[in-house]
């Protein structure tokens, strides 16, 4: 026998909480725009660099670890110059290292911002990070 279908229980499901069209974003009310989010995303980015899984040899905690690099390159809003100029040589490599894996793994929109990431590395790195990234037998 077939089951009733006259059960209301759909019925109880705001549907219109789901339209596009009355979609309301949450807004913050500050105006503070800029200022925290710079040293939120250089602190993110100091803080991945400093806890890269070198030693590791699970392949899947290094792509989360490449994954969440890339994702806050991406967002970075602020000066990269000044951000990249702030790190020491050690981190000037991993963030090397990091933008070489992240062309491994494009994503959406990810090649330019890494190019970009590229270039303002190279600057302050020079060649020599390039080669000391290129030699080291450890990868991130």
């Amino acid at each position: 026998m077939a089951k009733n279908t006259g059960s209301s229980k759909f019925r109880k499901v705001d549907v219109d909480q789901y339209d596009e069209d009355r979609f309301v974003d949450d807004v913050t009310e500050g105006g503070d725009e800029g200022g925290p989010n710079e040293n939120k995303y250089q602190d993110a980015l100091l803080l991945v660099l400093q806890n890269a899984p070198i030693g590791s040899k699970n392949q899947a905690v290094k792509d989360r670890a490449t994954n969440l690099l890339v994702r806050v390159l991406t967002s970075f809003k602020g000066d990269i110059d000044q951000c990249v100029k702030s790190l020491d040589g050690k981190n000037v490599d991993m963030l090397m290292k990091y933008i070489y894996r992240g062309f491994e793994m494009p994503t959406e929109n990810s090649s330019a911002v890494l190019l970009t990431w590229h270039q303002k590395v190279f600057a302050v790195g020079g060649l020599g990070s390039i080669m000391r990234v290129m030699t080291d037998r450890k990868r991130v």
